[in-house]
C-alpha cells in the first residue's frame, strides 16, 4: 500500500526501527495532590521496566529540551502561558478569577513546578517530531499525549497540549499528518484545533455518553475545507480486543488509503484498559499493543505519546511492552527485579487478563458505526494537496543524549523565563472553582443533557476551531508513598466530590 511521506525500510513488520525515546529523570517528581488520578510517578515506573527489560540499549535515549515561552504559544494563547509560568501554590488565592478563567484549580490544580512540568512533556513530543523530521523511523514520549488542553485554557489534567505542538512540527516536513487517539476519553482538544483543516486527519476511538468530555459524537465530521477529515468512534462500555480491533483495522486501514499521511501521532492513553480506576473498556495489554503495531506496519515516521492511564502499574506494563513493539522485540511476561517490583505483585507478571465484564458493544451496534465511517471515508477521493511555500525552520530543542552523556554531568539548560526549583508536595489544599467540567473518578454518574453537551460542543468549535491556522506547507522530501501513588484504594482520596463529575 503506498502510503505517502517518506517511508521506512520496506519488508518484513519485523524489520528493525530507528528508535528515539524521550526521558526527563524529574518527571517522576510532579504531583497533582493527594488523590489525584493523574500521577507522573507512572512515567519512572514505566521508564524503570524499560531499563530492566534492557530495552534503552535498543533506542536513543534523550532529554528532552523543555519547550519555551514562544515554543508554546505556536498554539496557545499569550496570556494562558503567562498565566502557567507565574501562578504558583502560594499566590492561587491571589488569582481566583484568572484560574476559572483559564480552568485551573479542580481538575487541573496548581501544583508545585507546574510550568516545568509542562515544558519538559511538550518538549519530549516537539522533540520527537524533530527528529521524525530528520530521520527517525519512530520517536517515543509517554510523559505527553495531554490531549484535552485547549488554546485559552487547561482540561482533564491537561494544560499544556504537547500533540497539537508536535503535529505544527511535522507540518513543515509533510503535507498530511494523522493523529489516532486510543483514550479512553475524547481526543476534544486535538479534534478542535485542526477541525477546519484538510492537512490534519484526526481519529478517536473512545467512550462516548455520559463521560468526559461529552464530545466525540459520530456525526462530528470535521468543518469546511476539514469536513470528513474528523473521525470519532463512539464505543460503549466493556469493549474488548476483538471487537476493538474489528473498528481499528478496517478503519485505519482505509484512512491510510485514502488519507495517505507523510507522520502518524498516535496517542496511547492506557486507560482504555481493563481495570483502569477511572476507565470502563475491556481491552488487555496485547489489544491496546495491536494498535501500535499496526501502525507500525505501514512504514510512515510514527510519534508515539503517553496519554491518560490511572491504574499506574498497569500503565507501566502497556508502555514497557508497546515501547518493544515499537523496536520489533517481544518481551517476557516475567518480570525481571526492580525498584518498584512489588507494585507487580502477587504475580509480577507484564500480562493482565482482561475481565468478565459485559461488552456492551453489540455486533450490530459495530457494523454500523464501521459502516458509516467508511462511508465518510469513500467521500475523501483522494489525497488532498497544498500550495508549495518555503518550510518554516525546525523549532530548536537540542536534546542531551543520555546514551553518551553521565545524568549526574549533565548540564542545565536554561528557558527563557526563570522557574521556582521543584519541590515535591506532599499535599496540598485547594479551593474548588464552580462551574467547570470535571474528570474524575467515577462512583454514581450524574445524567447529563446530551443533546444541549452536543449543541455546546458544536458553538465552540464553530468558534474557536479555527485558533490554529496552517500557513505552512510542506518543504521539498528530503516521591509519594506507594499507596498514594498506586492510588487504587486510596481510603483518604480529598479528589473533588464525583458528584459534579461529567467523566
Amino acid at each position: 500500500m503506498e502510503t505517502g511521506g517518506n517511508s521506512l525500510p520496506s519488508g518484513p513488520d519485523g524489520v528493525k526501527r530507528r528508535v528515539c525515546y524521550f526521558y526527563d529523570p524529574e518527571v517522576g517528581n510532579y504531583y497533582y495532590g493527594q488523590g489525584h488520578p493523574m500521577k507522573p510517578h507512572r512515567i519512572r515506573m514505566t521508564h524503570s521496566l524499560l531499563s530492566h527489560y534492557g530495552l534503552l540499549q535498543s533506542m536513543t535515549v534523550l532529554k528532552p529540551f523543555p519547550a519555551r515561552d514562544r515554543d508554546l504559544c505556536r498554539f496557545h494563547a499569550d496570556d494562558y502561558v503567562s498565566f502557567l509560568r507565574a501562578i504558583t501554590p502560594e499566590t492561587q488565592t491571589d488569582q481566583l478569577r484568572a484560574l476559572k478563567r483559564f480552568n485551573v484549580g479542580e481538575d487541573c490544580p496548581v501544583f508545585d513546578g507546574l510550568y516545568s512540568f509542562c515544558q519538559t512533556y511538550a518538549g519530549g513530543s516537539v522533540g520527537g517530531a524533530v527528529k521524525l523530521n530528520h530521520g527517525s523511523d519512530i520517536a517515543i514520549n509517554w510523559a505527553g499525549g495531554l490531549h484535552h488542553a485547549k488554546k485559552c485554557e487547561a482540561s482533564g489534567f491537561c494544560y499544556v497540549n504537547d500533540i497539537v505542538l508536535a503535529i505544527l512540527e511535522l507540518l513543515k516536513q509533510h503535507e498530511r499528518v494523522l493523529y489516532v487517539d486510543i483514550d479512553i476519553h475524547h481526543g476534544d482538544g486535538v479534534e478542535e484545533a485542526f477541525y477546519t483543516t484538510d492537512r490534519v486527519m484526526t481519529v478517536s476511538f473512545h467512550k462516548f455518553g455520559d463521560y468526559f468530555p461529552g464530545t466525540g459524537d459520530i456525526r462530528d465530521i470535521g468543518y469546511n475545507k476539514g469536513k470528513y477529515y474528523s473521525l470519532n468512534v463512539p464505543l460503549d462500555d466493556g469493549i474488548d480486543d476483538e471487537s476493538y480491533q474489528s473498528l481499528f483495522k478496517p478503519i485505519i486501514g482505509k484512512v491510510m488509503e485514502v488519507f495517505r499521511p507523510g507522520a502518524v501521532v498516535l496517542q496511547c492513553g492506557a486507560d482504555s484498559l481493563s481495570g483502569d480506576r477511572l476507565g470502563c473498556f475491556n481491552l488487555s495489554i496485547k489489544g491496546h499493543a495491536e494498535c501500535v503495531r499496526y501502525m507500525r506496519s505501514f512504514n510512515v515516521p510514527l510519534l508515539l505519546l503517553g496519554g491518560g492511564g490511572y491504574t499506574i502499574r498497569n500503565v507501566a506494563r502497556c508502555w514497557c511492552y508497546e515501547t518493544g513493539v515499537a523496536l520489533g522485540v517481544e518481551i517476557d511476561d516475567k518480570m525481571p527485579p526492580h525498584e518498584y517490583y512489588e507494585y507487580f505483585g502477587p504475580d509480577y507478571t507484564l500480562h493482565v487478563a482482561p475481565s468478565n465484564m459485559e461488552n456492551k458493544n453489540t455486533r450490530e451496534s459495530i457494523e454500523e458505526i464501521r459502516n458509516k465511517l467508511l462511508e465518510n471515508l469513500s467521500k475523501l477521493q483522494h489525497a488532498p494537496s497544498v500550495q508549495f511555500h518555503e518550510r518554516p525552520p525546525d523549532t530548536e530543542l537540542p536534546e542531551v543524549d543520555d546514551d553518551q552523556e553521565d545524568p549526574d554531568e549533565r548540564l542545565e539548560h536554561a528557558s527563557d523565563m526563570d522557574i521556582d526549583d521543584l519541590k515535591h508536595q506532599d499535599e496540598f489544599s485547594r479551593k474548588p472553582i464552580s462551574n467547570t467540567r470535571v474528570k474524575k473518578e467515577i462512583v454514581e454518574p450524574e445524567l447529563k443533557d446530551q443533546e444541549s453537551q452536543k449543541g455546546a460542543a458544536e458553538h465552540a468549535k464553530g468558534q474557536e476551531a479555527v485558533a490554529v491556522e496552517i500557513s505552512f506547507s510542506k518543504a521539498p522530501d528530503g516521591g509519594p508513598t506507594m499507596n498514594d501513588e498506586m492510588g487504587e484504594h486510596d481510603s483518604t482520596n480529598n479528589f473533588p466530590d464525583p458528584s459534579h463529575h461529567t467523566k
